[in-house]
């Protein structure tokens, strides 16, 4: 079964309740849809199956298959561009489906890496409809849906020992504005324990932006073990750029830029007692979720004076607790160690 909360990923408010997911194994993923009505769930049985949530009966409409190994990741696209799910596999394969009619579900789009993907993104509407994906080989791939119904897909080096996680900054980010055009940004994690930012530039390529942001180059401040995830903050009014990173040392940082092209300054939150595998901001950006590897989530908001406070965790029965009671929840497993599938 699976612990949820209303309100939208992130964001974890009373009523709670316990999703059975009839997967056979682990999951590893679980996503809301734009509107809170439907939630994605993946797993290692290498099946998707999608559920509506929107009453009081909670009820699976959908199994997807076309995975040939477990399922780490799903993503839902901007509704504006229909009813599009993204998943990635350890089978290299990421595919992107589409729902139409009401229940049924067609792959539309498959694209095939090197190695295991482990992560996928969808970029901000106003971008278009563009996919970001992060795998085992190294690279980032965005593919970019074109007006003749093609994907075309650019793929970038990242990090020699794979890429375990990709994030897109906000369309409105600090810095989303160079001489009169709009800019792209990213963020990635790496099993070289570096988040990385890159920019889209005016002739098309994606560049490093600044050095990798490393346990060296902060001194100590970094992570020093793998970055299993890493989450830019959705834009809150605010003329700060936010990125939250989470590894197997049991660290949370979360990285801020103030300026275009600044430097970026880390805050750690507490060390946890076991890897961090996921990293989720509310929809507003202001609270942040991280679950663990000993099967917490716990719920983070920034004080006045910059620190960052542990509001609360939920229990895996689906009970919430103070932050001092310390209960825990059921947390998404994480892929194993990158490797070619």
């Amino acid at each position: 079964s699976w612990p949820l909360t209303r309100g939208g990923p992130g964001v974890m408010t009373a009523p709670m309740y316990s999703l059975e997911t009839a997967h056979e194994d682990m999951i590893h993923d679980a996503q809301f849809d734009y509107y809170g009505k439907r939630l994605a769930t993946c797993s290692s049985d290498r099946t998707i199956r999608i559920y509506d949530v929107s009453g009081e009966e909670r009820r699976q409409v959908a199994t997807l298959t076309g995975h040939e190994g477990p399922v780490w990741e799903v993503a839902w696209a901007h509704p504006k561009f229909g009813v599009l799910l993204a998943s990635c596999s350890y089978d290299r394969q990421v595919i992107v489906h589409r729902e139409s009619p009401e229940n049924v579900w067609t792959p539309v789009h498959y694209y095939t890496a090197e190695s295991s993907v482990n992560s996928v993104a969808w970029a901000p509407h106003e971008h278009g409809l563009m996919l970001a994906c992060a795998s085992s080989d190294g690279r980032v791939t965005v593919m970019t849906h074109k007006a003749d119904d093609a994907w075309e897909a650019a793929p970038l080096d990242d990090c020699t020992l794979g890429c375990n996680a990709v994030s897109w900054a906000p369309f409105s980010h600090v810095g989303s504005q160079e001489e009169g055009r709009v800019v792209k940004r990213i963020a990635t994690g790496g099993c070289d324990n570096n988040v990385r930012i890159y920019r889209h530039t005016v002739d098309g390529r994606w560049e490093l932006e600044g050095a990798p942001l490393s346990d060296a180059g902060t001194g100590g401040n970094g992570h020093r073990d793998w970055v299993r995830d890493v989450a830019w903050a959705p834009g809150s009014g605010m003329p700060t750029n936010m990125v939250a990173s989470c590894s197997e040392d049991g660290t949370v940082i979360i990285w801020k830029q103030s300026e275009p092209r600044g430097p970026w300054k880390p805050t750690k939150l507490p060390d946890f007692d076991a890897p961090v595998w996921r990293v989720s901001w509310s929809v507003t950006g202001n609270m942040l979720a991280a679950s663990s590897g000993d099967n917490k989530v716990t719920l983070w908001k920034e004080a006045l004076d910059g620190s960052w406070t542990m509001l609360s965790s939920v229990a895996e029965t689906g009970v919430a607790a103070g932050a001092a009671a310390g209960g825990g929840a059921a947390a998404p497993a994480a892929p194993p160690a990158p490797a070619a599938a």
